[in-house]
């Protein structure tokens, strides 16, 4: 908890001031039993008013400073919370965008949806609580005690009486809750993952008619969950009457005492009416069963609060897989865009196998590189190794004529222009995520990715054109335009290699033959493409057949449809014979 407590620094003028209003605040309150006290023993007692003015309109001062003293406390104790989440959540955010594919595959992203939400907010809470009850738990005890032992000796060793058996009920609470609370954060990950996948794959669901299945497999989950949360709540709403019951009881046990040996209990030394000492030490057992039944419920917020801290601290201090060099190398500029597989194998961290084994070719600086194959032969897996998505196990992936394990990751993402299989697009308008490319592209820029892509004839039709609003997850365009738009923030960027992973799926022939046409024209960089449909590479200058993650051929269309059975299956299952030839 230490190394997530330690994100406070930033905000310890505001920890220092809500401490020292909570400790005023706290003083404030210990002082009012005793005035009260003087007015009965003294003013009552000798029918001095002026004494009762005097000492009441000091009550009602200290009264009136300790609301204002609450008031502060209360302001810098919440801002102090709401602070430190801001921090948490930024920290964790930054933190994830330096981790590697791989190492949010192993945590998993519902996992780390719920860490920034729902175990920054378990912190959050924790230093509100901290703020107001491990501070000033302690002073009422220790100030509620010495005045107590202040008044009468024999009655405040009462209250004591039961401090072992109020320490042992939550220690029994802590070993029984503390196991429910890790299981409870176990459970709302997986409620945030089967959630996540409803959403994201409610058209699925809807056109096989799952919506049956998927809502008892979700209730299920959150049965489960509601089921471990009353149970946690029913510990909890013991344990607190528990302590205040206890608490009660030595209390209701010190004014029988105190009613039956009233006279013998006042000390002649001191105050020698024990009517007002009475008072004020009722009003401190209070304060002191109160600050013990605060205690108690610390002993359940806290490990909660340690629990959380131990997920969020473990994405802080997680080492991503994919580091910068400590010495970075410069590309040569003379293979500028050239990419260099040199028998690369790579394998995923939860896999048994191999998912790529000893891949060599180069795709050449300037030229169209294609990448063909059955499913689940490789082929995304092997072009994330290039941006360093991953890394590969073995032997080396050369961009530029130098390792991509030398280059900082920056420069190399800088010179890459990546279209990802999937078609991701961000809320907000068009010109919005085409400048995701490059922020600072001109409108020329962004007018000629446009045309490359062929997305100019659909973005005229939109009202606003280009500042037409993209709906959250895309709703409003269709999977081609999505694809194009894509394609066209990638062009924006200028960079030496561009990679397409399988980014012409979605278009039809026409369009993907234009949109090939035009880059061949106007690209003036190394062209790497995934695709599945053979039509979309046949002009490739050189195409590299995969099957089981192995090269198994390598060559122009001509010479794969001779030389490699393979892709001349693959051929034969799109095209007519006479494309063959």
């Amino acid at each position: 908890m230490v190394k997530v407590l330690r994100y406070l620094k930033p905000i310890r003028k505001d920890v220092a001031l809500s401490m020292i209003f909570v400790v005023l605040g706290q003083l404030m309150t210990l002082v009012l039993p005793l005035l009260m006290s003087m007015i009965i023993n003294n003013g009552i007692k000798n029918a001095d008013m002026a004494y009762i003015k005097q000492v009441g309109l000091l009550m009602i001062a200290v009264s009136i400073v300790g609301v204002v003293i609450s008031s502060f406390s209360s302001f810098y104790s919440s801002r102090t919370a709401t602070s430190y989440s801001r921090i948490l959540r930024e920290k964790l955010f930054l933190k994830v965008e330096t981790l590697s594919q791989s190492d949010i595959d192993t945590i998993g992203t519902p996992s780390l949806i719920t860490r920034c939400t729902n175990d920054v907010k378990v912190m959050q809470d924790f230093v509100l609580q901290s703020m107001r009850m491990i501070i000033s738990a302690p002073i009422m005890l220790v100030g509620g005690t010495i005045m107590a032992f202040f008044l009468n000796a024999k009655l405040a060793m009462i209250i004591f009486s039961v401090v072992p058996l109020i320490a042992l009920v939550a220690f029994l609470a802590v070993k029984i809750v503390v196991p429910m609370f890790r299981k409870r954060q176990r459970m709302v990950d997986e409620l945030n993952r089967t959630l996540r996948e409803k959403l994201t794959g409610i058209r699925v669901i809807r056109a096989f008619n799952k919506e049956p299945f998927e809502d008892a497999r979700f209730e299920a989950r959150s049965e489960a969950l509601s089921a471990l949360v009353l149970k946690l709540q029913r510990m909890l709403a013991i344990l607190l009457p528990i302590a205040t019951v206890l608490g009660i009881l030595a209390l209701d046990a010190l004014i029988y005492i105190a009613t039956k040996n009233i006279d013998s209990l006042t000390d002649p030394q001191k105050i020698t009416n024990t009517v007002g000492d009475l008072q004020a030490f009722v009003v401190y057992m209070i304060m002191i069963i109160f600050s013990l039944s605060m205690a108690a419920a610390m002993f359940v917020i806290v490990p909660r609060a340690n629990i959380s801290a131990k997920r969020i601290a473990q994405v802080l201090s997680l080492e991503p897989a994919i580091r910068d060099p400590e010495h970075p190398q410069q590309i040569e500029e003379d293979k500028r865009g050239q990419v260099e597989f040199r028998h690369v194998s790579f394998s995923y961290r939860s896999a048994a196998q191999k998912v790529l084994s000893d891949i060599t070719f180069t795709a050449e600086k300037g030229k169209t590189t294609a990448i063909i194959g059955g499913t689940g032969s490789g082929k995304s897996s092997l072009i994330n190794l290039i941006p360093r998505f991953y890394d590969a196990t073995e032997g080396q992936v050369l961009f530029g004529g130098v390792d991509v394990r030398d280059l900082r990751q920056e420069d190399l993402h800088r010179r890459i222009g990546f279209v990802p299989q999937r078609s991701n697009l961000f809320s907000g308008t068009i010109e919005d995520n085409l400048r995701y490319g490059d922020e600072n592209a001109t409108e020329e820029q962004l007018n000629r990715a446009v045309d490359i892509s062929q997305a100019r004839e659909f973005i005229d039709e939109l009202p606003k054109g280009l500042q037409s609003f993209v709906s959250q997850n895309v709703t409003n365009l269709s999977g081609g335009q999505k694809q194009r738009l894509s394609i066209a923030r990638a062009l924006v960027r200028d960079a030496d290699l561009y990679i397409f992973d399988d980014s012409f799926s979605a278009l039809d022939f026409i369009t993907d033959a234009r949109l090939r046409a035009a880059l061949h024209a106007q690209i003036d960089a190394t062209v790497l493409i995934v695709a599945q449909r053979v039509g979309t590479i046949l002009d490739a200058d050189k195409i590299i057949v995969l099957d089981n993650g192995k090269v198994v051929g390598e060559g122009k269309h001509a010479e794969l449809v001779q030389s490699c059975p393979i892709y001349r299956e693959i051929v034969e299952s799109q095209l007519s014979k006479e494309a063959l030839q």
